[in-house]
């Protein structure tokens, strides 16, 4: 049976690959696994060593401290009751794609979001 902390990282580090654009293969490369111990980190089904957490935080460019975030809440939320908009596609499609635009470009329309949205 997965541990919920297992099944939290696992869930965090298959957000920030699908976050920076890369596959379970590449992935998997950089960490020098097989793609399918990464399938098995993003379910919950196998545990992450410290070490391996640190070398994956490093090929996805992210701190350690960012597969944690978040930890405390949902385990005190029902699961019913989580509305986790990085598990949505689409939220992590427009994600990647706003990133992917020139910072000077972004900054506008970023200020022209939050306009719309606090004229709605």
């Amino acid at each position: 049976m997965k541990h919920p902390v297992d099944a939290h990282v696992g869930k965090r580090i298959r957000h920030r690959r699908w976050t920076v654009g890369m596959t379970q293969q590449q992935l998997a490369d950089k960490v020098g696994i097989k793609f399918q111990q990464i399938q098995k980190y993003e379910t919950g089904m196998n545990r992450v060593s410290a070490s391996r957490l640190w070398d994956i935080a490093d090929a996805l460019g992210a701190q350690i401290a960012f597969f944690f975030e978040g930890l405390a809440e949902e385990q005190a939320a029902p699961a019913t009751a989580r509305n986790d908009l990085m598990a949505d596609k689409e939220a992590l499609d427009l994600v990647r794609s706003y990133y992917a635009i020139p910072e000077a470009q972004r900054r506008r329309l970023f200020d022209l979001a939050r306009v719309l949205s606090e004229a709605a």
